[in-house]
């Protein structure tokens, strides 16, 4: 299957992993940093950051299992395919077949869930851990109120049996992606139209299904290991960045609930909607470089 990226100087290359091939841009040199996009994106999204990183470190953006140009297997019963840990297993095989023993990780929206899984799973692989704009996806869960339905609706929507959402998204998928990103940006035209086209060309049935199926496991299966490990915090060094105009600043205390999952965190708000790579890129590039080059 032919790969593409729009990261300026990357290559890609697909690799296996344990029931997915996974398909990543590689740039730059030295200590490995890997990229997580989020929904309903691509590794696209760090266009206009993987660059600035490669300046100093061995990048590698992946597209999720179901998303971008890697593989979309269907979904089951228990949606175990999309748990966070599955996908998180994928990104350890791929750093595997790349050769790194250990790595940071930095993740937005789902990619972010992702990599608070693999930081929880795999934790002498995971050196530093940096997550944009999230907070846990059990702490949401189990705080969930109306103005957390009313700013996050896909959440409930999204993890409708199927075939509802598949079948309502598939009626009009390019209006669908587009209000998504439009109502998550601070402004509009925040995002470069060749990311857009990016995130339009992968947006197809097959990808629908398996973000309907991320969105499902996180609301069932994705609980479950998060029930049985809340008493465990992420131990390496963890970074937390948010759109202060987004909703996620806005409806919680960002800060006090990472402190309450992770030993070592540091954070900072910028002044953008939930596209924190995309809206302000310098400022997200000079956070994650800091973090990453910090003592």
């Amino acid at each position: 299957m032919a790969t593409r990226t729009i990261i300026a100087g990357f290559t890609t290359e697909r690799i296996g992993a344990d029931g997915a091939d996974i398909n990543v841009a590689l740039g730059g040199t030295g200590s490995p940093v890997l990229l997580l996009h989020g929904y309903p994106q691509t590794h696209a999204m760090w266009h206009r950051v993987a660059p600035l990183l490669a300046e100093r470190f061995r990048v590698v953006a992946a597209d999720l299992r179901g998303y971008g140009d890697s593989a979309k297997p269907p979904g089951d019963a228990r949606h175990e395919t999309y748990s966070k840990r599955a996908m998180a297993g994928d990104m350890v095989a791929v750093m595997d077949a790349l050769g790194f023993d250990r790595f940071a990780v930095v993740g937005h929206d789902r990619g972010a869930r992702v990599a608070h899984r693999m930081a929880m799973d795999h934790p002498g692989r995971v050196e530093r851990l940096a997550v944009l704009d999230i907070v846990p996806t059990h702490h949401l869960f189990a705080t969930a109120d109306r103005a957390f339905a009313d700013a996050y609706w896909h959440w409930f929507f999204l993890s409708q049996r199927p075939p509802l959402p598949e079948a309502l998204i598939g009626g009009a998928p390019r209006a669908f992606l587009h209000a998504l990103l439009e109502r998550w940006a601070a402004a509009p035209g925040a995002l470069a139209p060749e990311a857009v086209a990016e995130y339009e060309r992968c947006w197809d049935a097959a990808t629908i299904h398996a973000s309907c199926e991320d969105y499902r496991a996180a609301a069932s299966i994705d609980l479950e290991h998060d029930d049985a490990d809340l008493g465990t915090r992420v131990a390496c060094p963890t970074l937390v960045v948010w759109g202060e105009l987004g909703r996620m600043g806005r409806l919680y205390d960002v800060m006090a609930t990472w402190r309450a999952r992770a030993a070592d965190v540091r954070g900072v708000s910028l002044p953008c909607g939930h596209f924190v790579a995309e809206e302000e890129p310098a400022a997200c590039a000079r956070e994650l470089l800091a973090f990453l080059t910090s003592g």
